[in-house]
């Protein structure tokens, strides 16, 4: 019988702690996701105080949280339309209520759960589970969602820009020239660059069963603009409790506060928010302070409107059990 020859020395000393490396990756992304979205927040309670977070609490009103519910549901039909959409394309099925109430509970899970993504991991998965295709669900909700925030960057930008450099919220148009511009030219470069060029035509051949039919493509946009426009007038609603005189402006820097709640370094959707919202008032003439109270309000009325996804796990658990 032939001798089995040992391993060597260094695979069997490393291996095990390569795979302990690789399993405990995902766990140190978050941690590290989440000390920054604390550690934002925290730099800007420095800079502001407490003081405009305590505010934008206590500007909460029964009238503001009747606007954050109501606004939620709109908000949420739009957001699960467009999931429908997308998912329809990959050939999976989706039924509107069950589309709606599972976009609910995702959107409470990312409010409440860190790194503000875990929700539609969550609706994924669950989707996925029933359609026994977990793989083509995973690549609607990232889909349908990724071309939710195309759109509203795109919006931004054509809602800022037309301002003109002469209006008072000159500082935000600039910054979304530059936004436009860095669009543009990494846009250009990974259409040069073979690497890119072919990274980009595999990503096509994915998006092609939604991206080709002009009437899925149509809805996505116009539900995507739904659920931006109801977040931005939430985003008044907040600066109206909190005492601040609406006018266009307010919306512009809404626009600008919300793609900043996109950044994946939060806390259930808190710190780079928070951060921008102060920037982006004080630039504008308003007060940081003031962005900060107006940011906190509207993070808690988005909270509120998202409640009915807990009903919704928890009938759905009770269900189960």
């Amino acid at each position: 019988m032939a001798a089995v020859s040992p391993a060597p020395e260094g695979v069997a000393a490393h291996a095990p702690a390569a795979s302990e490396t690789g399993r405990n990756r995902p766990r140190i992304r978050l941690a590290l996701r989440v000390g920054a979205g604390i550690a934002i927040l925290l730099a800007t309670a420095l800079v502001v105080g407490f003081g405009p977070f305590l505010r934008g609490i206590a500007a909460i009103s029964p009238l503001s949280v009747l606007a954050a519910l109501a606004l939620a549901v709109i908000a949420t039909a739009a957001a699960a339309w467009r999931w429908r959409v997308v998912a329809t394309g990959y050939g999976l099925t989706l039924s509107r209520r069950a589309a709606f109430t599972a976009y609910y509970r995702s959107q409470f899970l990312n409010a409440v759960l860190p790194a503000g993504v875990l929700g539609d991991v969550h609706r994924a998965w669950e989707h996925g589970r029933d359609q026994t295709r977990v793989g083509d669900a995973a690549r609607a909700v990232a889909v349908e969602r990724t071309l939710g925030q195309l759109v509203q960057i795109v919006l931004t930008l054509a809602i800022l820009l037309p301002l003109g450099f002469g209006s008072s919220l000159v500082p935000l148009v600039w910054c979304a020239a530059v936004i436009a511009v860095v669009v543009a030219v990494v846009a250009a470069s990974a259409a040069l660059l073979p690497g890119p060029r072919r990274l980009l035509r595999r990503e096509w051949a994915l998006l092609r069963p939604v991206l080709t039919r002009p009437a899925a493509l149509s809805a996505i946009v116009l539900a995507s603009v739904l659920v931006v426009t109801s977040h931005v007038a939430l985003f008044v609603v907040a600066a109206l409790a909190v005492g601040l005189p609406v006018g266009g402006g307010t919306a512009a820097v809404g626009l600008v506060v919300l793609a900043a709640s996109a950044i994946p370094l939060n806390i259930g959707g808190w710190g780079p928010r928070e951060a921008v919202a102060g920037a982006a008032f004080a630039l504008a003439g308003l007060g940081a302070s003031v962005g900060v109270s107006v940011s906190t309000a509207f993070g808690v009325l988005a909270l509120i409107g998202v409640v009915p996804g807990a009903v919704v796990l928890l009938l759905e658990r009770r269900r189960r059990s």
